[in-house]
């Protein structure tokens, strides 16, 4: 049997208990590294501070020793376990009580003037044996050389230690549980909101898209979160919004062509005698070429909201080109309208030869709808390299209030600028889309008379030295 995996299993818990068992792991890493450390430390504190104890007691007795002035019984003092002064032949001539006339307690020698500081193993004590730290004092009495001893039980500071230990351990499980409840309760007071959006967002269907998950009063990342659903919860409502919109726009555009379909064929149906069979079939014909020019525009924006239209690289090419070749197109059509190009110059680019072409076309035909009697073009390269192309006529032009909402679909400014004209009210649409697509902008700008539009992308040299 596979053993479960616990990453996986970990992995399939809530936040809020993950949240709290990692608080709980590294907190008693750390206690348990702290505690030992503090252990550890504690344990040398406490030798080296009962080493000074008695090496200082070892001091006093030698100072008595050496001033002939030692009592045969010594006082113990509660540092150290028992005092012995040991003349040179290993008599003991002094000591603390129970112990002037046992054999030494110890009997290594001093290394050098100074006390002398050693464990001895099995020092005899009544019926059993037990370890000491022995501090040795050689000091010269008035009837020879002495060794004075003073030395206290290991034992009584690994009791010392046994108690420190014994509350470090069973303190660390209850600080442990106290953090495991607290971040519980901690953790879950700060997802409180979390839930609550969750929650909220659960409510939200594509009806009810005007809904919004509550955003909390603290400035914290749940906020943050909260105010980017609601961000996004607006952007969807718009689009949603936009969509139908859309829907209702197109479905009203193709139903006057349908309807102009059917009433002149109807007519002609019912007097067949006295129908101009080849006009009527003309007339159709424009209605199907009108239509036709509908749907694919319907098709081409919504290739651009379903992300279609971005360009990665594109193929050079040269923007006069196509700049002249539609306005020859366009100007073999013209009467009454005339097109300027002589202010076009060279302007290499990198795009879609495609996207370009259609909108180069829809500018040129927009400017020469509404034109009066002249359309001017300008292509070429800045100062500050990029690639600028202004499309202008001296028509009756766009108010300053209109040149955001002229870009939008199905938008048309005036009555007259109607169906009739044949447009479909989305070539600005598109010209927008195909300009973000190839990375540049569009705008209609001030002039003394009619409009301006302006399209600006980086050109190719501003790309090269950016990339």
């Amino acid at each position: 049997m596979k053993a479960p995996d616990l990453g996986i299993a970990f992995g399939r818990l809530s936040v809020r208990a993950r949240t709290t068992l990692l608080a709980a792991a590294v907190v008693l890493a750390a206690l348990v590294g702290g505690a030992s450390l503090l252990s550890d430390t504690l344990d040398g504190a406490l030798e080296r501070e009962r080493d000074r104890a008695v090496v200082a007691r070892a001091r006093d007795v030698a100072v008595l020793a050496q001033q002939d002035a030692l009592p045969k019984q010594l006082s113990v003092t509660p540092d150290e376990d028992f005092v012995q002064v040991v003349s040179g032949d290993g008599t003991v001539v002094a000591g603390t009580a129970g112990r002037p006339s046992r054999p030494p307690a110890a009997s290594f020698t001093p290394s050098g003037a100074g006390p002398d500081v050693r464990r001895v193993d099995h020092i005899p004590d009544g019926s059993e044996f037990e370890d000491y730290r022995v501090a040795a004092l050689r000091v010269e009495s008035p009837d020879g050389p002495v060794t004075v001893y003073a030395g206290y039980a290991v034992e009584s500071i690994t009791e010392s230690q046994r108690a420190v230990r014994r509350a470090l351990w069973q303190g660390i499980p209850a600080l442990v549980l106290l953090l495991l409840v607290g971040t519980w309760l901690l953790v879950g007071r700060a997802l409180g909101p979390v839930a609550a959006i969750r929650k909220k967002v659960d409510d939200i269907s594509l009806h009810a898209l005007d809904r919004r998950v509550p955003e909390p009063s603290s400035q914290d990342e749940v906020r943050a979160l909260a105010v980017t659903m609601n961000a996004m919860l607006d952007r969807l409502e718009a689009a949603s919004n936009r969509q139908r919109d859309f829907v209702a726009d197109a479905s009203h555009e193709l139903q006057s062509p349908i309807a102009a379909l059917r009433a002149q064929l109807e007519v002609s149906l019912a007097h067949p005698d006295a129908t101009d069979w080849p006009q009527t079939a003309r007339w159709l014909l424009e209605d199907t070429e009108r239509m036709e020019r509908l749907v694919r525009d319907l098709l081409y924006l919504a290739r651009a909201d379903s992300g279609q239209l971005t360009v990665d690289g594109g193929q050079e090419l040269d923007l006069d080109d196509i700049v002249l070749e539609e306005a020859s197109r366009l100007r073999a059509r013209l009467s009454t309208i005339a097109l300027d190009t002589s202010r076009v110059s060279a302007a290499p680019f990198r795009g879609s030869p495609d996207a370009l072409t259609r909108l180069v076309r829809n500018l040129l035909e927009n400017a020469v709808r509404y034109a009066a009697s002249r359309v001017d073009v300008t292509l070429g390269e800045t100062a500050d390299q990029r690639i600028r192309l202004e499309v202008s006529d001296d028509g009756r032009g766009v108010a300053p209030a209109d040149r955001a909402r002229i870009f939008e679909r199905f938008i048309r400014l005036e009555p007259d600028r109607g169906r009739g004209d044949g447009g479909t009210g989305l070539g600005l649409s598109i010209c927008r889309e195909v300009v973000h697509s190839q990375g540049g902008s569009i705008r209609f700008v001030d002039v003394p008379r009619g409009a301006k539009v302006v399209v600006e992308w980086p050109s190719m040299a501003r790309i090269e030295a950016a990339g």
